[in-house]
């Protein structure tokens, strides 16, 4: 699930070294902090955030099997 994030990100950003994932997993929820380069910032969250919203609609399809909920926060 990490890779996936790295890849999408990393196919949307000038700067695809700069991306990082980072999982950290709490009770009930996964949650994978993605940071990018500044300048990166706004291809990542997109117009009127569409992009964040469709990388985390893709992420919690992918997790549907596990019983943790799952969510992509951009940091």
């Amino acid at each position: 699930m990490k890779a996936l994030v790295e890849t999408i990100a990393k196919a949307l950003v000038d700067h695809p070294n700069e991306v990082r994932v980072n999982a950290v997993d709490k009770e009930r929820i996964l949650v994978f902090e993605l940071s990018v380069h500044p300048d990166d910032m706004g291809k990542i969250i997109g117009k009127q955030g569409r992009i964040a919203k469709a990388l985390r609609t893709v992420v919690m399809a992918a997790s549907v099997e596990t019983d943790k909920r799952v969510t992509v926060e951009i940091v």
